[in-house]
């Protein structure tokens, strides 16, 4: 199965158990409390609104009481409350006209003093969810750039694209209209039903015998848009993924004829997804008109009831009006509740799985750090705008290898081990010297490679530079020792300047130039006719191979590293650029310790040792000559070659 579509099988699991939407965003409240000051604010604005809100209800019951004539207004309410709101009661007077222009005012003033409250309660609350969905992306990218690639091997990319976009996004839906539209029903129904119980006890009473059916009928309703919430989110990332390898292998696809089969296979997974969004869509169909209906029967009470008690001059067409609005103004948060329950419930989903990639530990990490990394593990400055400067690397390049014996974490199960890449490499290259490998697919050799970038762990005890554990130096000053030009070459969407300038402490453009020369690419970028601003495409789609290539071998020498680690970097260059870059390249690799990986021998010919890996062991070593002596694979591999570019010749 791939690990794409786990997270959908695992959510049909763990359908089960009722789940605990609180218990994925209870690790929200750090991100809240940054802005403590600012959400109380906001809940304070919400709070002036909800009390200014409750005013036009009983302003135009005293306006029905007074049309009607009748000698008191809203007679029932009394204690606290009528002497609270004594300034409107003293304005009263039945048939007064000044009294009628007078309440009319009041209204009007009290219903922009509630737009104005509105207004600061959405641009407080609303504002603050933008700012922490800001902290949560980049929170985001800081813990998918520590984790090893491993991770990225258990994740596809789509998926993660989904959780990072789509489920942030439902995340702040929680944290702004969720929490705003929370609080204002709670408020808006606590002070409904306060004055409600105020105007009359015995109706109130009544028209609430609903409330707990919709309790309960809410909670059901929730735990199952809960669990087909997070169904959805993982059937989108499956769709994400689709997509995303469809677009990077565009090329791929055409040059198969593929196009209908990968249509089909997207159709597949869109349908999927379009399934179990209708099957949430028939849950919310149920949920809305259940609630309606109950909505329904309160206000079937209330005409009933009340209407009779109005006849019977128990209640004023005032107090009942009144009522009545308090009543409708109950309706909006029992529709919300519902609406604020599919949020709730989304947005636990989708921080269930942004807390998958949070919680996620880097196996790979500096001995000091602790089990769970700072959410600022980059020493960036107080304002965010860049790093700290860094203590300068004193690695010199001296590199160990010491019984090593190297397995994938991912190669394997848990009742089945994986088998070993690489059995008992014992290795020493001295500083600013130059390991050669080669071998056959397969052999290890970019593993071997990886190891020294710390790209994968080497087992404790089994690889050490300057006699020093590779574990216990820091990443940062490790891998800023190091420039490495991986097998497969990866540039960024950005100009070749930039490529070639990434990484680097000092980007000067003459250094950018220099190390472009070295790379024997800048004959090639000055014909360009934007030169080195030449955009390059996503993952460098506009140049060729070897221009990639060379791209790639630029930015790593760059960066004037200790340990030059060029993984099969001339494999698609002809044999003269070869030679012409590493002419220039013997001056650079003088000075630092170098690992050269290659299938070409009339690349590795110069080096001061050369290795042999076959199935993961070192079956040879020695210089050129001594190997060539030795007549074995190294040998053979080299008259091979020479037949070849005998033949080509010919």
């Amino acid at each position: 199965m791939s690990a794409i579509a786990q997270p959908v099988v695992a959510t049909a699991r763990r359908a089960q158990p009722k789940p605990s939407g609180w218990k994925e965003l209870k690790t929200l409240v750090p991100y809240v409390l940054r802005y403590k000051g600012m959400t109380a604010l906001g809940l304070l604005m919400l709070a002036l609104m909800g009390l200014v809100g409750a005013l036009p209800q009983l302003i135009i019951g005293m306006i029905t009481d007074l049309v009607q004539g009748s000698p008191r207004t809203l007679a029932t309410l009394g204690g606290f409350s009528r002497r609270l709101l004594s300034p409107l009661f003293s304005i009263y007077a039945p048939f007064s006209r000044h009294a009628l222009g007078l309440y009319c005012l009041i209204l009007v003033i009290v219903m922009l003093a509630k737009g104005f409250f509105s207004f600061w309660t959405r641009w407080i609350l609303i504002g603050v969810s933008r700012e922490i969905e800001y902290d949560l992306r980049n929170d985001l990218l800081a813990r998918l750039v520590l984790l090893e690639p491993e991770f990225y091997v258990r994740n596809r990319t789509g998926d993660l694209m989904s959780r990072a976009t789509n489920d942030l996004n439902g995340v702040r839906m929680v944290l702004g209209p969720g929490i705003m539209y929370s609080a204002t029903t709670i408020s808006t129904m606590v002070l409904a039903i306060f004055f409600m119980l105020k105007l009359s006890p015995g109706l109130t009473m009544w028209v609430l015998i609903p409330v707990p059916i919709v309790a309960i009928v809410t909670r059901y309703f929730g735990e199952i848009i809960h669990r087909l919430s997070e169904q959805i989110q993982a059937a989108l990332g499956v769709l994400s993924t689709r997509a995303q390898e469809n677009l990077t292998g565009m090329r791929v696809i055409r040059a198969y004829a593929q196009e209908k089969q990968e249509v089909a296979k997207f159709d597949e997974a869109n349908r999927d997804y379009v399934n179990r969004n209708i099957k949430l869509i028939s849950t919310w169909s149920l949920f809305f008109p259940g609630l309606s209906t109950l909505i329904g029967m309160t206000v079937l009470i209330l005409l009933w009831l009340g209407g009779k008690q109005v006849i019977d001059h128990r209640v004023s067409l005032g107090t009942f009006n009144a009522f009545y609005m308090f009543l409708i103004q109950l309706v909006w948060p029992m529709i919300a509740l519902g609406w604020v329950t599919n949020i709730f419930q989304r947005g636990a989903a989708s921080m269930g799985r942004l807390n998958y990639i949070m919680n996620a530990e880097p196996g790979i990490r500096d001995s000091s750090a602790p089990a769970h990394t700072p959410t600022d593990p980059f020493n960036m400055r107080p304002n965010g705008d860049a790093p700290e400067p860094q203590e300068k690397s004193t690695i010199r390049g001296e590199i160990d290898f010491r019984n090593l014996t190297f397995t994938y974490p991912t190669s394997g199960s848990e009742t089945h081990a994986g088998y070993p890449v690489l059995h008992d490499i014992n290795l020493h290259v001295p500083a600013g010297t130059t390991l050669a490998v080669v071998g056959p697919t397969g052999s290890g050799k970019s593993t071997l490679a990886a190891l020294i970038a710390r790209l994968w762990d080497a087992p404790p005890g089994t690889l050490f530079i300057d006699d020093r554990s590779i574990r216990e130096y820091p990443l940062t000053e490790l891998r800023s020792a190091i420039g490495y030009v991986p097998q497969d070459t990866f540039l960024f969407s950005e100009t070749i300047s930039e490529n070639i300038a990434f990484g680097a402490v000092d980007a000067a453009e003459e250094h950018i130039l220099e190390a472009a020369e070295i790379a024997s690419i800048s004959g090639e970028i000055e014909s360009f006719p934007q030169r080195f601003s030449t955009m390059v495409g996503e993952r460098g789609i506009t140049l060729s191979g070897g221009q990639k290539q060379r791209t790639a071998l630029a930015r790593a020498i760059m960066r004037q590293p200790k340990i030059l680690i060029l993984d099969d970097s001339l494999a698609n260059v002809d044999t003269d650029t070869e030679e012409r870059i590493l002419r220039r390249l013997r001056d650079v690799m003088r000075r630092r310790t170098t690992i050269l990986i290659a299938h070409r021998v009339s690349t590795v010919k110069n080096a001061d040792q050369i290795v042999v890996l076959r199935d993961g062991y070192i079956i040879e070593r020695g210089t050129h000559d001594e190997l060539l002596a030795h007549n074995g694979y190294y040998a053979d591999l080299y008259q091979k070659q020479l037949l070849e570019e005998e033949l080509e010749r010919e």
